[in-house]
């Protein structure tokens, strides 16, 4: 019972998918050979939660404001302490982070605020959902951690990106074959224009992509090729697995946390191989 409350609020609250794009960053600097930036990591997990909850919930709590849950209202004070956590570390980073990280912020509020024509947002524009969530994950995942540390105008971190794009890519389709149920028709997500089975083929070929991609670089260690390999095989059958009907946490906690397994690998691989 607790155990089952303490998971749906490490859920619900978006702990999850920040520790997945904190593990990613990490990934970034770990395949770039740069020391991990304790304070940028927290910064991103703060950045991340606080982006996603207000993503998820400010236009609920807009509507219901007098009748939240006990558990809204626990997200809610949860994540106003995280943003004034966010504020206290956004000043001991540089300038250039700071800015970086304005730019990638204002994405998200044209992702939720009502900003195109017919009221509007990014969200809501057919086919663009997918593409805006890659993008903002590439860029604070690959970018933001290189920012000061290495030249960005350089093939390696160019791949890096790519890669990274099509990784959060596939990694998003098994939610959107989760939500082909909920997600109105003008959306136009992968799933809805392709239909179930075209986007597994889709997510498996884009997965292959990433994989040929690698040996492309100038630099890449044998750590780095083994782990993605081993991360695109598992994120594969899982793409494979994705069913509209889908248990309550396979898309949410299992295909979520693939990023995490593969930071772990990772990190254990650079300990253990070399």
């Amino acid at each position: 019972m607790y155990l089952r409350s303490i998971l749906n609020f490490y859920v619900s609250s978006s702990i999850h998918v920040a520790l997945t794009v904190v593990s990613l960053a990490i990934i970034t600097m770990l395949n770039f050979e740069i020391s991990i930036d304790f304070n940028l990591c927290l910064f991103v997990f703060l950045g991340a939660i606080t982006g996603y909850n207000i993503v998820k919930y400010v236009g609920i709590a807009g509507l219901h404001h007098l009748s939240l849950t006990k558990n809204l209202r626990l997200i809610q004070v949860f994540s106003f302490l995280i943003f004034l956590a966010l504020l206290y570390v956004l000043f001991q980073l540089s300038w250039n982070v700071i800015i970086f990280s304005a730019l990638m912020g204002l994405v998200t509020l044209l992702y939720i605020l009502p900003f195109f024509g017919g009221g509007r947002n990014l969200r809501a524009l057919a086919g663009v959902k997918i593409y805006v969530i890659a993008f903002v994950w590439s860029g604070v995942t690959v970018l933001l951690p290189l920012i000061g540390k290495t030249e960005l105008m350089q093939w390696d971190v160019l791949l890096e990106f790519i890669q990274r794009f099509l990784f959060v890519f596939a990694l998003t389709l098994p939610f959107e074959i989760r939500d082909l149920k909920f997600d109105m028709a003008n959306l136009k997500t992968v799933a809805q224009v392709f239909g179930v089975r075209k986007a597994k083929i889709i997510g498996v070929l884009i997965i292959l992509a990433i994989i040929l991609l690698e040996f492309v670089k100038v630099e890449s260690t044998i750590r780095s090729l083994i782990s993605l390999i081993l991360i695109s095989v598992l994120l594969s059958i899982l793409i494979i697995k994705s069913r509209i009907r889908q248990t309550k946490y396979y898309s949410s906690l299992w295909v979520e946390g693939i990023p995490i397994l593969w930071c772990l690998l990772l990190l254990a691989m650079q300990f253990i191989y070399l």
